[in-house]
Parts: C-alpha cells; sequence; structure tokens
C-alpha cells in the first residue's frame, strides 16, 4: 500500500504491530475476504491497545481517509454474521 496506517509512537513495538495486522485484516477484508473468527480475534487486540473509543474512530476515520476502507462497517459486518461465515467488503 502507499499509505502509512494510522499509529500511537507511545505503544509498544507488539502493540504496533498488533494495530498494524488489524488495519491489515480490514483491508483483506475488502480485498478477498476475511473468516469471521479472524477478523474479531484482531478487533479484540487492538480493543486491547485501544479501549478508548474515541481514539478507535479517530485512528479509523484516519486509516479510512487514506485506504477507503471502513473499519467501522467491517468490525458491524463481522460482529453480525454467522460464526463461520468469510467477511467480504465492497468499496
Amino acid at each position: 500500500m502507499e499509505y502509512q496506517y494510522p499509529i500511537d509512537h507511545d505503544w509498544s513495538t507488539d502493540e504496533i504491530i498488533d494495530v498494524i495486522r488489524f488495519f491489515e485484516t480490514i483491508e483483506q477484508a475488502y480485498e478477498k475476504g476475511v473468516k469471521r473468527e479472524s477478523l474479531l480475534e484482531v478487533y479484540r487486540r487492538f480493543k486491547e491497545i485501544v479501549p478508548s473509543k474515541a481514539q478507535e474512530k479517530k485512528l479509523c476515520a484516519e486509516f479510512e481517509e487514506v485506504s477507503g476502507y471502513s473499519s467501522y462497517r467491517t468490525i458491524k459486518k463481522g460482529k453480525e454474521s454467522d460464526s463461520d461465515s468469510i467477511i467480504r467488503m465492497h468499496s
């Protein structure tokens, strides 16, 4: 990708890697599909690192601005889908 992921420089290296993994999973949902459980697993880890709803909204808005991919709509679809679903998003 030709853009940078939104990160907080106060995070540890492992936290940065996990947040990037979350955004990569959102990309994957748009580009080829992702298993629902994988999506929700990386989201749970993301929420451990970013527990604040306000910070989550800010980071996801920054990501959507540069990528065109909506984290909010992807997670919402994942939560509403059946347990063994493949989540595929459309731009």
